[in-house]
């Protein structure tokens, strides 16, 4: 075994130094110290020797093994040296040229939407929150005043999971843990944007998984004039035009009374676009809120992200929203 050893060392130095090329030496790396090489299978023959040469064969293995990975690394480092050495003596090389530029991403349109959302109501003095995207049925639906057998609740609805718990179906949840948080105190201003979960069909205008920006805001004497504002302001900075707003009765489990807030461009007459749902905040929500529904009122909202980013880059698909495809995303 001795005499193999020996006769390996020497034959892979020779080949180490006989390498015409990087591409050679790895070959030769490959060949003797790789997990099939010649020496690992000439260490797995230990078994076969005499108790008392083993310890000893396997140093000579070990020494072999350094003595051949010192060789590999120097003449690796030669061809190196060389090949720099040839690229600075091209004369059509310039070390003082500028590298190329690197490519650098962007924002996706959902996120250039939801920070200027998110700026716009920093700026007037409303917090950002988050929550999780996994709910409990209370704080999803019980809590909210939907009702147990409102369709909401529905498996064709909404993604029932283990032991009670959604996907939420929106961010409205945050919105009460918030009001939690507050502990009865007002004031409470707060926007929650982030992804739900709704069992639907995707198609042009719908998906399983979408985004929205919800807002509360509780104090003592708020009112739909106050609410009406706030939005139309909104709108206004995000949508860059001036606005004609209005409010048209809707029904929403959470608020009381509820709308639905349209919008058209100021001046230009034409038809009505429907952009979100808002109203004055249930007072049993309030109540589950921590507050005292005779002292406080408020006011809530929820808009979806992916159809302001529609409106506004003239994407006429939502699916491409979640595609991931950068032929689409490239052009935002």
């Amino acid at each position: 075994m001795k005499d193999k050893l020996e006769a390996l060392a020497a034959r892979a130095l020779q080949a180490i130094v006989g390498a015409s090329d990087a591409v050679a030496l790895e070959e030769v790396e490959k060949t003797v110290l790789g997990r099939k090489g010649e020496l690992l299978t000439l260490m797995r023959g230990i078994g076969g020797l005499p108790p008392d040469e083993r310890a000893a064969f396997g140093q000579a293995v070990n020494a072999v093994r350094q003595q051949l990975d010192e060789a590999v690394a120097g003449r690796r480092a030669g061809f190196e040296a060389a090949h720099l050495q040839a690229e600075l003596s091209d004369t059509r090389f310039d070390p003082g040229e500028p590298p190329a530029p690197r490519a650098r991403g962007h924002l996706h349109p959902l996120t250039q939407v939801r920070r200027e959302v998110e700026q716009i109501f920093l700026g007037l003095g409303f917090d950002v929150v988050d929550g999780p995207e996994v709910e409990t049925e209370a704080f999803n639906f019980d809590r909210l005043n939907i009702p147990a057998h409102h369709p909401a609740r529905d498996s064709q609805d909404t993604f029932w999971l283990q032991n009670g718990q959604v996907l939420r179906t929106h961010t409205s949840p945050v919105q009460l843990r918030g009001m939690l948080r507050a502990a009865g105190r007002p004031p409470v201003r707060l926007i929650a944007p982030g992804r739900v979960f709704r069992n639907e069909q995707p198609d042009a205008t719908h998906e399983h998984t979408f985004h929205q920006v919800e807002g509360l805001m509780v104090d003592e004497g708020v009112s739909v004039a106050d609410m009406k504002g706030v939005l139309a302001l909104m709108l206004e900075r995000l949508l860059g035009q001036a606005l004609e707003v209005r409010l048209r009765p809707h029904y929403f489990p959470f608020v009381e009374p509820g709308f639905e807030l349209d919008l058209r461009r100021s001046g230009a007459g034409g038809a009505w676009l429907e952009m979100l749902g808002c109203g004055l905040v249930h007072p049993g929500v309030l109540a589950e809120g921590g507050f005292d529904p005779a002292r406080v009122s408020g006011w809530a909202f929820g808009m979806g992200l992916d159809r302001v980013a529609l409106a506004r880059y003239g994407i006429d698909d939502l699916r491409w929203m979640m595609s991931g495809d950068p032929r689409f995303l490239q052009q935002f």
